[in-house]
């Protein structure tokens, strides 16, 4: 079995992420040391009596200990510890690749990259074929509670007996105290207007008509607007001039992502439906009716499942992932809410709306505060669709993404 150096002490989700992943890898026979990055002296010195040489791989999201941290480069050779140790190292992109450009091309050289979207690894596979991808790794959820084989225990953290006569092991519907509830940030779309306006009149159209296709047709990839776009503007536009252009519209992502974020809360409450969310910056989300929106502030990840335990709509919006899942959907599901979201093909493959999930229409938010309302109106209906989803969640928990990879691992590396 190997040894694994995982990272946590920096991004709250990604160290929670890597925590889940490590009690997994563990109970598979694993040695996993979690480098804090908050402690990197004391962290440093244990990692290297943890390594064993020939029999250790770094595995990491979003390049955590690949971004030239001091304390893993020699900076005068600009070479990876991870390198002069001949350790391979795997690096899971919870984010598209064209956020990470000067990274990959800072890369160590023992390098291999998962991805959580089909559609990230297709970019990967045309725009850096030179990389090492792995395995298709669709993120996963987390139940608050491990102990799901006693009807009976007592889960501390939501605070309830878990239900004595099925073999729920989260609270019903009926005893759940908030009706619908979103987790995660929000930012208004005026923060991104000074990359759209930044140049002229006629780059500031251009961008804005890229942004208007998409929110039009949300089922769209922000690389395919942005290629279409640039193909009728430049008749002789090269592969590698497509390339380097993605790495300068990550704010065409960022505002369309909080735009339709926005939009779906913002259809809720000026619906009539009150909303709970919790986040940063929802403040920023000008409403007609603000009362219908409670604003709980941004918390941790545990929190937002406590959370979750206690709702009896659990909300996403996928973040244009428009192939792949979102771990909200299986952090809902697991945690015993209905899951109600937006899709695409991979989740069209195990989401069945009105049977394990309720799907709603980006193209047809209107209907949405309705729809919300019907879900309410039948706490039975919803019991069995949760109950349903719960079943989906089972098949999608880290441990399951951990045992594929691991034989990876083993095989591979």
């Amino acid at each position: 079995m190997k040894k694994i150096i995982m990272f946590e002490g920096d991004i709250e989700t990604q160290g929670y992420f890597s925590r889940q992943m490590a009690a997994q890898l563990r109970t598979l026979g694993h040695e996993v040391y979690l480098y804090d990055l908050e402690k990197p002296w004391k962290s440093s010195s244990e990692m290297l009596r943890f390594y064993e040489r020939h029999n250790t791989v770094v595995l990491a999201f979003n390049f955590h200990g690949m971004c030239q941290e001091t304390q893993f480069i020699d900076e005068e050779r600009q070479v990876y510890i991870w390198d002069d140790l001949q350790i391979p190292c795997i690096n899971i992109l919870a984010d598209h690749p064209y956020y990470y450009y000067q990274l990959l091309a800072q890369r160590p050289k023992n390098y291999v990259q998962l991805s959580i979207d089909l559609g990230h690894q297709a970019f990967m596979e045309r725009f850096f074929p030179e990389i090492r991808l792995g395995p298709f790794l669709p993120i996963a959820g987390t139940q608050l509670s491990s102990a799901q084989e006693d009807k009976y225990v007592k889960n501390a953290a939501a605070g309830f007996e878990m239900d004595k006569d099925t073999d729920r092991p989260y609270r019903p519907i009926s005893q759940r105290g908030i009706d619908i509830l979103f987790t995660g940030n929000y930012a208004g779309p005026e923060r991104f207007e000074k990359y759209i306006t930044r140049i002229d009149d006629e780059y500031t159209a251009f961008y804005y008509g890229m942004i208007d296709d998409l929110l039009s047709n949300p089922s769209q990839t922000v690389e395919e607007v942005v290629e279409r776009h640039m193909r009728r503007e430049i008749a002789d536009l090269t592969e590698e001039d497509l390339k380097m252009t993605m790495q300068n519209i990550t704010f065409i992502d960022l505002y369309v992502r909080y735009y339709i974020r926005g939009e779906v809360i913002k259809t809720l409450c000026d619906g009539g439906v009150k909303v709970q969310v919790f986040g940063d910056k929802w403040n920023e989300l000008k409403l007609n009716h603000p009362e219908n929106l409670i604003d709980g502030d941004s918390i941790f990840s545990a929190e937002c499942l406590q959370k979750i335990s206690n709702s009896k709509i659990s909300l996403n919006v996928l973040p244009w992932f428009k192939n792949g899942p979102h771990d909200r959907i299986f952090n809902t599901m697991l945690n015993g809410a209905l899951c109600l979201t937006d899709s695409n093909p991979w989740l069209d493959q195990i989401l069945r709306d009105g049977e394990n999930c309720r799907i709603y229409d980006l193209n047809r938010l209107d209907q949405l505060p309705d729809l919300v309302r019907d879900i309410l109106s039948d706490e039975g209906k919803m019991q069995e669709i949760a109950d349903a989803g719960y079943q989906i969640g089972m098949e999608n928990t880290w441990a399951k993404r951990m045992d594929g990879l691991s034989n990876w691992i083993e095989r591979e590396l």
